[in-house]
């Protein structure tokens, strides 16, 4: 139950967040730049290429930014009305209704005296009054959404722009995202506890393998 003054203090997106922006706009782009290996590639496919991802990704980015905007509103209502069902509930179905919205990694190691201090604060706490609104951080984080989708195209498209050779041109491309994909999986190994170097590597040939298999279905 975040107020303002905690939203204020909260990342605008967590890095999990922002490693599976990146990720998503990274594949986006990669299906493009994988299917002008596959057709060979002339001066001229390389600037179709080069609009469909860039178009793809600015869509995808406006897309994603506007879900992540419906889905924070809709889990601010959850919160809204969950207060209110325990404030309405008697304690049984009050503690009940606390364990089950805690995560079970975490409501496993509270205890009942535990659970039940939780319940009494959202007691003590006025009753929520009106619908869920969106705050600045939500429009804020809704850029970033859009920023981190669009941006993680230019790694990987701009070597077309500047290297005229469409072969090496592809080449640089495709360092730039194994190594964008090392980076996004290190991220993910890091915030999970996993050793970072190891889900960066796997993070590499997944995302190769999804690439691949985006092509092979005509993504």
């Amino acid at each position: 139950m975040a107020d303002n003054a905690s939203n204020s203090r909260r990342p605008v997106l967590d890095p999990i967040e922002r490693s599976s922006e990146v990720l998503f706009g990274l594949i986006m782009v990669l299906t493009f730049t994988g299917s002008l290996r596959i057709t060979g590639g002339d001066h001229d496919d390389v600037n179709r290429m080069l609009l469909a991802a860039l178009g793809c990704n600015l869509a995808w980015g406006i897309i994603d930014a506007v879900m992540y905007l419906l889905a924070a509103l809709s889990q601010r209502g959850h919160n809204l009305q969950f207060l209110r069902d325990v404030q309405a509930a008697n304690a049984e179905q009050g503690r009940r209704l606390v364990t089950d919205e805690i995560s079970p990694d975490v409501a496993m190691v509270l205890t009942p005296v535990e659970v039940e201090m939780l319940r009494l604060r959202l007691l003590q706490a006025p009753p929520p009054a009106g619908h869920p609104r969106l705050h600045r951080t939500d429009y804020l984080a809704a850029l970033g959404v859009f920023l981190l989708v669009f941006s993680s195209t230019l790694p990987v498209v701009l070597p077309f722009l500047f290297i005229s050779r469409a072969g090496l041109a592809l080449r640089i491309s495709n360092l730039a995202a194994i190594v964008m994909l090392f980076l996004t999986g290190w991220a993910y190994g890091k915030y999970a506890g996993y050793r970072p170097w190891r889900v960066g590597s796997l993070m590499v040939v997944v995302g190769i393998a999804m690439v691949g298999l985006t092509i092979a279905l005509g993504g």
